[in-house]
Order: C-alpha cells, then structure tokens, then sequence
C-alpha cells in the first residue's frame, strides 16, 4: 500500500468520521474513490461507486482498523457501512458487521451496547429466514453464532453441524472452516475438550487445502487452549507460540495481547511467575486502555494474584503445588492425600482437627486407633517435612501446629489460594472476544 496515499485516505475519513454525519454521502464516496484510483485497484473507476458501495468499502476499512487493534475507529466505520447497507440484499454482510461490534463491544465492556447488537443480529435472522427461498450452510452459521451471543452453546452446536453438512454439500471449503472452528469453540465452553480436539484437527485438514491465515492462528490458539485445561503444558505453549507468530504474519494485532496473556497465565499454572509477569507486562504494554479493557482487567487481575511479595506460601489445588516462599515451588501431583490435609488445615487456620475428624475429612472413614493413629501422624509429619522450611533445632513449627486438640493451620502465616480461571470468571460478553472469527 502506498503510504502516502493511504495517509491521504486516513485524514479524509477523520475528518468524516469525525463530522457525525455531517458530509454528504457523495464528499465520502470522493474521498474513498480517490484513494482507490491512486491504488490502482482492478475495476475501479472514478464515479463508479455507489450508496451500497460504500457501505461495502467501510465495511473494508473497519475491518482494517479492528485488525490493526484501533477498536474505536473500526466502531465507527462499521457503524456507517450499517447506514449504508440496503435490506434484503446487505443482510448477511449486515450479520458479519454485527458480529465485529459485538466483539468490540465484549472487549470495551460495552455490556448494553453489546445487547443493542445481539439483538439486531437476531432480527436479521428473522429476516433471512421470511426472505431465504431455501436455507443453506451460512444461513444455520449464522444461526448458531446468534445461540453462541446468548450462551446456549447446545443449540448452537446443533446449527453449526447443519453448516458443517450443509458447506460439504456445497462445496464450501471457506465456510467449513470457520463453522469448524465455531465447533470447537463451542466444546471447549463446554468443556468437552476432546471434542473439541477432534474438531480441530478436522479444521487442520481443511487448511492444509486452502489459505486462510487468521483462522489457521486462531485454530493455534484453541489447540493452546485446550492443551493448558488438558494439562499439557508444553504443548499448549508450542501452540500458542505458533499462534502468536500466525497473528503477527497476518499482521492482526488485536489478537496478540490475548496469546501473550494465555502465555502468561500458562506459566503462573507452572509456577513460573516471574516468567508469567514478562508475558502480562507484554501483554499489557503493546494494548491500549482505552479499547481493550476488559484485557486489561484480565491481565491486572493475573499480576495480582501473582506479585505478591508479603504472601509466605501460595497454594494451587488445581495445578496440585504450592509456592513456599523460601522453599519455592512444591509438587503434590502424586500426594493426593497431604495435599486433602493441607488444604483441610490451611482453609481454617487456628481451627483444631483432632484424630477423629480428620479421618472423618481426609479417609471418610470413622476414626480407629488401630488404623488412623499412625496413618495421621505418619502423613502429617510427611507434609510438614515437604511445607516447613529447614528451622533450627528447637525452633516452632511455622505452618502446622499441633495442640492437645488436634493439628492446626498458624493463622499468623500470610496465606494465597490460587484463584481458578481469573479469565473465564470475566467472561466476554456474547461468548466471543477479538480471537474468534466472525
């Protein structure tokens, strides 16, 4: 692209955008058919354009700005190719338009505006369907991605194997993809992750024969995804490496700061923090507060629960280790139950367990000298060996007490609970974020 040309099409859609309206729909059409002169662009004459094809190079241009991560423009245009759409002949390119404001929207935390656009995309369903002779592989696509704005990821299911069927009748390659990723998508909200893998490797297949690069980094990114639930740690970061350089190829920045958080947050389950801060401090660096907050809020939420310098021990039940703060990381992947009684002990700090509920809690059994005097004293003095740190001789225990009651947890000690999936607990509005294809 030449760059003077394109910053010659960038001030005069400034001044567009910026006028509210204001300008004549010709003035615009001026601006845009003069840079696409200067481009060269096959087909395209001066005071050929029309309304409609208009509307179509906004839709362009948004998609340019969405890709190059400047949400508020992409917004912007995106909104007036909307105005100039003509019903019934723009509705599924209308649907698509939708589709990127929602994912604005969702990354802005524009909750009521999101709706405003969920709901329109419903109606132009409604539309599609008293306009539509026969129904085809786009028009149940369509349809499940309505299902996925509204969480009802079963229904939605059921629509994109109809696309799924419908594009392989026609001979859809293109289609087949995205309804593919959207599959595999929607098993991963459910978590049914073999499913999902399945469904991916499908969709690898089908890449192999056509070129489409942003669905082949977003398919990188849900196989990372999928392999950090699996706990495949080190083929989840392969993935989302791939993914990364993908999305850099396409040169589709707004998708970076989501894979360099997913490289964080992959870290942090390793228990390599001072690694997952590099990745969040990328992620957060190269992003801009104003368009993506909700990233923002995701990755501050990370650090947080990571950069703590007070905390003495971090305990991660999920992951099975703790983070003891002179002893550093410690794997209970293999003691199950030490890590029931730590847990049991740590949730209630200064609370006393004797013998008889501690076999009730740990073994759910009823307590029996015979059986549960030396398994709890054996298992307790094993857990401390792994938790407390190296002490002089004589010196208290710091982490587990015990007293003519029981064993406790030191409610003095500066505790952390890992808190689980920070990320899906913010989920994004309508199920989707900048990293799904529309």
């Amino acid at each position: 692209m030449n760059p003077t040309h394109e910053s010659d099409l960038q001030a005069g859609l400034t001044d567009i955008l910026d006028d509210n309206g204001a300008k004549a729909g010709q003035e615009i059409v001026d601006v845009l058919v003069n840079y696409l002169h200067n481009e060269e662009i096959p087909g395209v004459e001066v005071g050929a354009l029309t309304v409609h094809d208009l509307g179509r190079a906004f839709y362009r241009i948004g998609k340019v700005y969405y890709d190059k991560a400047d949400l508020e423009k992409a917004r912007r245009c995106f909104e007036k190719a909307i105005v100039h759409s003509e019903r019934p002949r723009d509705l599924y390119g209308l649907f698509k338009i939708y589709g990127f404001l929602i994912r604005i929207c969702s990354e802005q935390v524009q909750t009521e505006l999101a709706e405003k656009y969920i709901h329109e995309s419903e109606l132009v369903i409604d539309q599609l369907t008293s306009v539509l002779g026969s129904l085809g592989a786009e028009y149940f696509y369509n349809v499940g991605l309505t299902k996925t704005y509204r969480g009802a990821f079963r229904d939605a299911r059921g629509q994109f194997e109809l696309a799924s069927k419908k594009s392989k009748e026609e001979n859809g390659p293109d289609l087949l993809a995205k309804t593919l990723l959207a599959l595999a998508s929607t098993c991963y909200y459910q978590k049914e992750y073999d499913l999902a893998l399945g469904y991916l490797d499908q969709l690898e297949q089908v890449l192999s024969i056509i070129d489409k690069s942003y669905l082949k980094a977003s398919m990188l990114l849900y196989y990372g995804r999928i392999y950090v639930e699996l706990g495949q740690m080190e083929r989840a970061m392969d993935f989302y490496s791939q993914s990364l350089v993908k999305f850099q190829e396409k040169r589709c920045w707004n998708s970076l700061g989501h894979v360099l958080l997913g490289m964080g947050s992959l870290c942090k389950r390793l228990g390599e923090y001072e690694k997952s801060l590099v990745y969040f401090s990328l992620s957060q660096q190269m992003t801009c507060s104003r368009d993506f907050k909700r990233l923002q809020r995701l990755i501050r939420s990370e650090i947080e629960d990571v950069h703590d310098a007070s905390i003495d021990i971090y305990l991660d039940r999920t992951n099975r280790q703790i983070v003891e703060k002179g002893l550093g990381t410690i794997d209970f992947k293999h003691r199950f139950v030490l890590l029931e009684i730590l847990f049991l002990l740590a949730k209630n700090p200064g609370q006393y367990f004797d013998k008889e509920q501690l076999a009730k809690s740990i073994w759910k059994d009823e307590y029996n000298p015979l059986i549960h005097d030396k398994l709890i004293y054996t298992s307790v003095s094993r857990l401390r060996k792994l938790i407390e740190p190296k002490n002089g001789k004589g010196e208290k225990r710091k982490y587990i007490i015990r007293g003519k009651d029981g064993y406790t947890f030191n409610p003095r000690v500066k505790i952390r609970f890992h808190i689980e999936n920070r990320a899906e607990e913010a989920g994004p509005i309508g199920n989707v974020d900048l990293t799904s294809p529309v």
